[in-house]
């Protein structure tokens, strides 16, 4: 299946949910009842649904984040926050090598039961929890050493302000990380994929989650997110410099970067 690009001009009155076509408006509570449902096995999902591989992108992706001691995380979306604990360790390890400030993160999600979700699996002074949406966060400008979002610019309704208002909460010379499932980048990997998400997903969430439809959701809202470099463009749009992604597994998963200026 073609990976095709589904940027929906702010100015119109619909966009995608899915392979569905719904209202701008209707987009952010379709997409908070998906995550309501999912939120209880979302961890054990990614773990079924990647093979445990969504772990070493992430790892993957915190070192290329380059945590400092006395810096502030962003992850927006950031759910059970992943992304926030991995942040926290590896500047306490360079903490303890160089001395300083301990790290802090914000862990920053639209859906309430997904930050419940994360709160169980505990937390710290370092972590902060807050409900809020990617497009209009609660923070005030150039608050934040590096902004993460992991897994989740693809339910965003619209992308590019997000994109802008993420930019806006950076320090200058912050730095944006954005790990997505994208597109791969050939045929001998496209098809086996194609099998694994549209089978095989779908039939997981149904048997571990009893949820077959939020899980078929997932994976088209995939395939209506934009490849690698029409992504690119978009952050570029939004204010970011020096933008460039690196595949994983093939295009499977693409991590792209930005600077805030």
């Amino acid at each position: 299946m073609r990976s095709e690009n589904h940027h929906t001009d702010p100015e119109e009155g619909t966009t995608s949910f899915g392979f569905k076509t719904v209202g701008r408006e209707q987009k952010a509570s379709l997409v908070r009842g998906v995550f309501d449902k999912v939120a209880d096995n979302y961890d054990l999902m990614n773990d079924l649904m990647s093979g445990g591989v969504h772990r070493l992108w992430k790892d993957m992706v915190i070192t290329r984040a380059n945590p400092q001691p006395g810096e502030m995380l962003l992850d927006v979306a950031g759910g059970t926050g992943d992304l926030s604990r991995r942040f926290i360790k590896k500047a306490e390890m360079v903490r303890q090598r160089r001395g300083g400030k301990p790290a802090h993160a914000i862990v920053c999600d639209i859906n309430a039961q997904m930050l419940i979700a994360g709160l169980q699996r505990g937390t710290d002074e370092h972590l902060s929890w807050v409900c809020g949406d990617a497009e209009h966060l609660p923070l005030p400008d150039s608050c934040v050493d590096a902004v993460t979002i992991s897994f989740g610019i693809r339910n965003v309704t619209n992308k590019v302000q997000a994109l802008k208002d993420m930019r806006r909460v950076l320090r200058p010379g912050g730095r944006f990380l954005c790990l997505e499932f994208s597109k791969p980048v050939n045929q001998a990997i496209q098809k086996p994929y194609d099998l694994w998400s549209f089978h095989a997903i779908p039939r997981l969430g149904q048997l571990f989650a009893k949820d077959r439809e939020s899980y078929q959701y997932l994976v088209e809202s995939i395939r209506k997110f934009p490849d690698q470099e029409r992504f690119a463009t978009m952050m570029k749009e939004a204010g970011f410099i020096h933008v460039g992604y690196t595949n994983y597994s093939g295009g499977v998963a693409a991590l792209h970067t930005g600077w805030a200026i």
